[in-house]
Protein backbone atom coordinates (compact mmCIF):
# COMPACT_ATOMS: atom_id res chain seq x y z
CA UNK A 1 0.00 0.00 0.00
CA UNK A 2 1.00 3.42 -0.92
CA UNK A 3 2.57 6.12 1.76
CA UNK A 4 -0.20 8.55 2.72
CA UNK A 5 0.39 11.87 0.75
CA UNK A 6 0.46 15.69 1.25
CA UNK A 7 0.71 18.32 -1.42
CA UNK A 8 2.23 21.57 -1.13
CA UNK A 9 1.35 23.97 -3.81
CA UNK A 10 1.09 27.40 -5.18
CA UNK A 11 -2.15 26.80 -7.02
CA UNK A 12 -2.64 27.61 -10.45
CA UNK A 13 -3.22 25.79 -13.87
CA UNK A 14 -0.82 22.90 -14.07
CA UNK A 15 -0.85 22.25 -10.20
CA UNK A 16 -5.01 21.69 -10.98
CA UNK A 17 -3.96 19.44 -13.31
CA UNK A 18 -1.25 17.50 -10.49
CA UNK A 19 -4.21 17.95 -8.46
CA UNK A 20 -6.81 16.48 -9.99
CA UNK A 21 -4.42 12.85 -10.83
CA UNK A 22 -3.42 12.48 -7.28
CA UNK A 23 -7.36 12.23 -6.64
CA UNK A 24 -8.66 10.82 -9.84
CA UNK A 25 -5.43 7.92 -9.49
CA UNK A 26 -7.04 7.16 -6.11
CA UNK A 27 -3.97 8.45 -3.73
CA UNK A 28 -4.58 8.65 -0.34
CA UNK A 29 -3.94 12.84 0.09
CA UNK A 30 -4.77 13.52 4.03
CA UNK A 31 -4.07 17.65 3.42
CA UNK A 32 -3.06 20.01 0.68
CA UNK A 33 -1.17 22.95 1.93
CA UNK A 34 -1.24 26.40 0.08
CA UNK A 35 1.96 28.45 -0.24
CA UNK A 36 2.58 32.21 -2.48
CA UNK A 37 3.98 31.33 -5.50
CA UNK A 38 2.56 31.89 -9.03
CA UNK A 39 -0.49 33.84 -7.19
CA UNK A 40 -1.26 35.14 -3.94
CA UNK A 41 -1.65 33.03 -0.94
CA UNK A 42 -5.61 33.81 -0.86
CA UNK A 43 -5.73 32.64 -4.80
CA UNK A 44 -4.00 29.45 -4.63
CA UNK A 45 -5.74 28.39 -1.54
CA UNK A 46 -8.98 29.18 -3.94
CA UNK A 47 -7.62 27.45 -6.70
CA UNK A 48 -7.24 24.48 -4.68
CA UNK A 49 -10.63 24.20 -2.73
CA UNK A 50 -12.27 24.94 -6.41
CA UNK A 51 -10.36 21.87 -7.81
CA UNK A 52 -11.23 19.66 -4.80
CA UNK A 53 -14.55 20.68 -5.15
CA UNK A 54 -14.74 19.73 -8.43
CA UNK A 55 -13.38 16.56 -7.60
CA UNK A 56 -15.30 15.52 -5.12
CA UNK A 57 -12.82 15.37 -2.66
CA UNK A 58 -13.10 15.40 0.62
CA UNK A 59 -9.30 17.18 1.50
CA UNK A 60 -8.52 20.00 4.13
CA UNK A 61 -6.75 22.83 2.18
CA UNK A 62 -4.51 24.68 4.79
CA UNK A 63 -3.44 28.36 3.82
CA UNK A 64 0.59 29.07 4.69
CA UNK A 65 3.17 31.27 4.12
CA UNK A 66 2.14 34.67 2.22
CA UNK A 67 6.09 35.38 1.06
CA UNK A 68 9.24 34.28 0.43
CA UNK A 69 10.77 33.65 3.83
CA UNK A 70 13.53 36.64 2.51
CA UNK A 71 12.69 37.92 -0.62
CA UNK A 72 10.21 40.17 -2.25
CA UNK A 73 7.16 37.84 -3.92
CA UNK A 74 7.18 37.61 -7.48
CA UNK A 75 4.15 35.98 -9.12
CA UNK A 76 3.68 34.38 -12.02
CA UNK A 77 0.10 36.02 -13.50
CA UNK A 78 1.84 36.67 -16.79
CA UNK A 79 2.00 33.00 -17.35
CA UNK A 80 -1.15 31.02 -15.38
CA UNK A 81 -3.64 33.82 -16.04
CA UNK A 82 -4.83 36.67 -13.20
CA UNK A 83 -6.98 33.74 -11.03
CA UNK A 84 -3.58 31.46 -12.10
CA UNK A 85 -6.55 29.18 -13.73
CA UNK A 86 -6.59 30.53 -17.65
CA UNK A 87 -9.25 33.92 -16.25
CA UNK A 88 -11.96 31.27 -16.98
CA UNK A 89 -14.29 33.08 -14.36
CA UNK A 90 -14.54 30.14 -11.87
CA UNK A 91 -16.89 30.64 -9.43
CA UNK A 92 -15.64 30.93 -5.76
CA UNK A 93 -14.91 27.12 -3.52
CA UNK A 94 -18.18 26.50 -1.48
CA UNK A 95 -15.72 25.41 1.41
CA UNK A 96 -13.46 27.41 3.52
CA UNK A 97 -9.98 27.01 4.08
CA UNK A 98 -9.02 24.87 7.10
CA UNK A 99 -8.56 26.33 10.77
CA UNK A 100 -4.97 26.80 10.89
CA UNK A 101 -1.81 27.14 9.89
CA UNK A 102 0.27 25.11 6.92
CA UNK A 103 3.09 24.86 8.41
CA UNK A 104 1.22 23.44 11.76
CA UNK A 105 -0.75 21.20 9.04
CA UNK A 106 2.92 19.57 7.64
CA UNK A 107 4.15 19.10 11.10
CA UNK A 108 1.54 17.37 12.72
CA UNK A 109 0.64 15.23 9.24
CA UNK A 110 3.95 14.27 8.93
CA UNK A 111 3.79 13.44 12.49
CA UNK A 112 1.07 11.05 12.52
CA UNK A 113 1.99 9.67 9.38
CA UNK A 114 5.57 8.48 9.51
CA UNK A 115 6.67 7.57 6.03
CA UNK A 116 4.55 10.18 4.90
CA UNK A 117 5.21 11.62 0.94
CA UNK A 118 5.25 14.84 0.64
CA UNK A 119 5.27 16.44 -2.99
CA UNK A 120 5.91 20.21 -3.42
CA UNK A 121 4.34 22.38 -6.27
CA UNK A 122 5.50 25.58 -5.93
CA UNK A 123 8.22 27.80 -3.60
CA UNK A 124 9.28 25.62 -0.63
CA UNK A 125 8.78 27.93 1.73
CA UNK A 126 6.03 26.24 3.75
CA UNK A 127 8.61 23.11 4.27
CA UNK A 128 11.33 25.31 5.27
CA UNK A 129 9.63 27.07 8.09
CA UNK A 130 8.22 23.86 9.50
CA UNK A 131 11.75 22.11 9.02
CA UNK A 132 13.05 25.33 10.97
CA UNK A 133 10.66 24.79 13.74
CA UNK A 134 10.64 21.52 13.94
CA UNK A 135 14.20 19.81 13.28
CA UNK A 136 13.38 16.67 13.96
CA UNK A 137 10.10 16.56 11.46
CA UNK A 138 12.73 14.91 8.38
CA UNK A 139 12.71 11.78 10.48
CA UNK A 140 9.13 11.53 9.55
CA UNK A 141 8.80 12.26 5.94
CA UNK A 142 9.56 8.85 3.64
CA UNK A 143 10.23 11.08 0.66
CA UNK A 144 9.94 14.58 -0.92
CA UNK A 145 8.89 14.53 -4.44
CA UNK A 146 10.01 18.08 -5.56
CA UNK A 147 9.03 19.94 -8.51
CA UNK A 148 11.76 22.39 -9.07
CA UNK A 149 14.94 23.19 -10.82
CA UNK A 150 16.59 22.58 -13.65
CA UNK A 151 19.44 19.70 -13.47
CA UNK A 152 22.38 20.69 -15.75
CA UNK A 153 20.26 22.53 -18.14
CA UNK A 154 17.93 26.08 -18.95
CA UNK A 155 15.78 27.18 -16.39
CA UNK A 156 12.34 28.45 -16.88
CA UNK A 157 12.65 31.88 -15.46
CA UNK A 158 16.08 32.63 -15.67
CA UNK A 159 18.57 31.40 -18.18
CA UNK A 160 20.28 29.18 -14.68
CA UNK A 161 17.00 28.97 -13.07
CA UNK A 162 13.66 27.17 -12.41
CA UNK A 163 10.40 29.29 -10.92
CA UNK A 164 9.58 27.39 -7.96
CA UNK A 165 13.80 27.45 -6.32
CA UNK A 166 13.75 31.10 -7.88
CA UNK A 167 11.19 32.42 -5.94
CA UNK A 168 12.37 31.43 -2.84
CA UNK A 169 15.95 29.94 -2.93
CA UNK A 170 16.42 30.42 1.12
CA UNK A 171 13.83 27.86 1.47
CA UNK A 172 14.57 25.83 -1.25
CA UNK A 173 18.40 25.62 0.17
CA UNK A 174 17.07 24.58 3.92
CA UNK A 175 15.11 21.76 2.24
CA UNK A 176 18.03 20.64 -0.11
CA UNK A 177 19.94 20.56 3.42
CA UNK A 178 18.00 19.09 5.31
CA UNK A 179 18.34 15.35 5.77
CA UNK A 180 14.68 14.41 3.99
CA UNK A 181 15.02 12.00 1.08
CA UNK A 182 14.48 14.47 -1.80
CA UNK A 183 13.51 13.65 -5.44
CA UNK A 184 13.89 16.56 -7.56
CA UNK A 185 12.02 16.88 -10.70
CA UNK A 186 13.19 19.60 -12.58
CA UNK A 187 10.75 21.22 -15.23
CA UNK A 188 12.72 20.31 -18.06
CA UNK A 189 11.26 16.76 -17.64
CA UNK A 190 7.81 18.09 -19.07
CA UNK A 191 8.77 19.64 -22.54
CA UNK A 192 9.48 17.48 -25.83
CA UNK A 193 7.25 14.28 -25.64
CA UNK A 194 5.58 15.01 -22.37
CA UNK A 195 4.24 18.04 -23.68
CA UNK A 196 0.76 18.28 -24.23
CA UNK A 197 0.24 18.94 -28.24
CA UNK A 198 -2.72 19.96 -30.36
CA UNK A 199 -4.10 16.31 -30.43
CA UNK A 200 -3.10 15.84 -27.41
CA UNK A 201 -5.37 18.79 -26.43
CA UNK A 202 -8.35 17.92 -29.08
CA UNK A 203 -7.89 14.56 -27.02
CA UNK A 204 -8.91 15.66 -23.87
CA UNK A 205 -11.42 17.98 -25.06
CA UNK A 206 -13.22 15.05 -27.21
CA UNK A 207 -13.17 13.39 -23.40
CA UNK A 208 -16.42 15.45 -22.19
CA UNK A 209 -15.76 15.26 -18.88
CA UNK A 210 -15.88 18.51 -16.61
CA UNK A 211 -11.66 17.73 -15.45
CA UNK A 212 -10.77 17.13 -18.90
CA UNK A 213 -12.61 20.56 -20.25
CA UNK A 214 -10.99 22.57 -16.82
CA UNK A 215 -7.79 20.81 -17.21
CA UNK A 216 -7.73 22.04 -20.76
CA UNK A 217 -9.66 25.78 -20.12
CA UNK A 218 -7.80 26.82 -16.64
CA UNK A 219 -4.40 26.06 -18.67
CA UNK A 220 -4.98 28.43 -22.04
CA UNK A 221 -3.13 31.17 -20.68
CA UNK A 222 -0.04 28.73 -19.96
CA UNK A 223 -0.55 27.18 -23.24
CA UNK A 224 -0.49 30.66 -25.06
CA UNK A 225 2.35 31.73 -22.60
CA UNK A 226 4.39 28.62 -23.99
CA UNK A 227 4.28 29.47 -27.53
CA UNK A 228 5.40 33.34 -26.93
CA UNK A 229 8.45 32.77 -24.73
CA UNK A 230 9.45 29.17 -25.66
CA UNK A 231 8.18 28.82 -29.15
CA UNK A 232 6.89 24.98 -28.19
CA UNK A 233 3.53 24.16 -29.61
CA UNK A 234 1.91 22.70 -26.75
CA UNK A 235 1.82 22.91 -23.31
CA UNK A 236 4.08 21.73 -20.66
CA UNK A 237 2.87 20.46 -17.32
CA UNK A 238 5.31 19.87 -14.57
CA UNK A 239 3.07 20.00 -11.32
CA UNK A 240 1.86 16.97 -13.05
CA UNK A 241 4.96 14.96 -14.16
CA UNK A 242 6.07 15.61 -10.58
CA UNK A 243 3.31 13.94 -9.57
CA UNK A 244 2.84 11.23 -11.37
CA UNK A 245 6.65 9.99 -10.44
CA UNK A 246 5.43 10.38 -7.03
CA UNK A 247 2.66 8.48 -7.78
CA UNK A 248 4.63 5.93 -9.83
CA UNK A 249 8.47 5.84 -9.32
CA UNK A 250 8.56 4.10 -12.62
CA UNK A 251 7.74 6.72 -15.02
CA UNK A 252 11.20 8.20 -14.04
CA UNK A 253 13.25 6.14 -16.41
CA UNK A 254 16.52 6.98 -15.07
CA UNK A 255 17.91 8.87 -12.31
CA UNK A 256 20.62 9.07 -9.83
CA UNK A 257 22.16 10.44 -6.92
CA UNK A 258 24.34 13.38 -6.46
CA UNK A 259 24.93 16.69 -4.29
CA UNK A 260 22.53 18.83 -5.08
CA UNK A 261 22.78 22.50 -3.70
CA UNK A 262 20.93 26.03 -4.03
CA UNK A 263 22.38 29.07 -5.33
CA UNK A 264 21.40 31.92 -2.98
CA UNK A 265 24.11 34.71 -3.31
CA UNK A 266 24.54 34.64 -7.45
CA UNK A 267 23.69 37.50 -9.21
CA UNK A 268 22.45 35.63 -12.48
CA UNK A 269 22.72 32.23 -11.10
CA UNK A 270 19.72 32.88 -8.17
CA UNK A 271 18.14 30.02 -7.56
CA UNK A 272 20.13 27.41 -9.71
CA UNK A 273 20.45 24.03 -8.42
CA UNK A 274 24.11 23.44 -8.92
CA UNK A 275 24.12 19.37 -9.35
CA UNK A 276 27.30 17.68 -8.89
CA UNK A 277 26.90 15.40 -11.85
CA UNK A 278 30.67 13.84 -11.90
CA UNK A 279 30.15 13.24 -7.96
CA UNK A 280 33.43 15.68 -8.01
CA UNK A 281 32.65 17.09 -4.51
CA UNK A 282 33.47 13.87 -3.11
CA UNK A 283 35.89 12.43 -5.20
CA UNK A 284 38.56 15.04 -5.66
CA UNK A 285 40.14 15.94 -2.82
CA UNK A 286 40.44 19.99 -2.49
CA UNK A 287 37.84 20.67 -4.70
CA UNK A 288 35.33 21.75 -2.30
CA UNK A 289 36.02 25.40 -1.66
CA UNK A 290 32.64 26.66 -4.15
CA UNK A 291 30.61 24.64 -1.62
CA UNK A 292 28.77 25.51 1.73
CA UNK A 293 30.40 24.89 5.08
CA UNK A 294 30.36 21.52 6.05
CA UNK A 295 30.61 19.92 2.20
CA UNK A 296 33.47 18.12 2.85
CA UNK A 297 31.72 16.06 4.39
CA UNK A 298 28.88 15.37 2.31
CA UNK A 299 27.72 12.75 0.42
CA UNK A 300 25.06 12.50 -2.19
CA UNK A 301 21.25 14.09 -1.18
CA UNK A 302 19.31 14.03 -3.62
CA UNK A 303 17.61 11.84 -6.29
CA UNK A 304 17.78 13.36 -9.68
CA UNK A 305 14.97 12.58 -11.84
CA UNK A 306 16.55 13.03 -15.65
CA UNK A 307 14.55 11.12 -17.88
CA UNK A 308 10.71 10.50 -18.03
CA UNK A 309 8.46 8.15 -19.81
CA UNK A 310 6.03 10.00 -22.03
CA UNK A 311 3.88 7.77 -23.47
CA UNK A 312 2.84 6.34 -20.03
CA UNK A 313 3.11 9.62 -18.06
CA UNK A 314 0.23 10.42 -20.69
CA UNK A 315 -1.79 7.34 -20.32
CA UNK A 316 -2.70 7.66 -16.83
CA UNK A 317 -2.81 11.48 -17.18
CA UNK A 318 -5.95 10.66 -20.00
CA UNK A 319 -6.71 7.86 -17.51
CA UNK A 320 -7.62 10.70 -14.69
CA UNK A 321 -9.26 13.06 -16.90
CA UNK A 322 -11.91 10.22 -17.49
CA UNK A 323 -10.68 8.04 -20.93
CA UNK A 324 -11.34 4.68 -19.42
CA UNK A 325 -9.62 3.13 -22.81
CA UNK A 326 -6.31 4.28 -21.18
Amino acid sequence: MAPPLLIDTDTASDDAVALILAIRSGADVRAVTAVAGNVPLAQASRNARFTLELLGADVPVFEGAPRPLLREPHTAEWFHGQDGLGDQGYAPPRRAAASGHAVTAIIDTARANPGLTIVTLGPMTNLALALLQAPDLAASIGRMVVMGGAACTVGNVTPAAEYNIWCDPEAARVCFRSPIPIEMVGWELCRGAAALDAGDIERCRALGTDVARFAVDSNSAALAANRALFNEDGVGLPDPVAMAIALWPELATRKSRHAVDVECEGTLTRGMTVVDQLDVVRKMPGSRAGWAPGAAEREPNVTVCWELDAREFKRRLFRALGDVSS
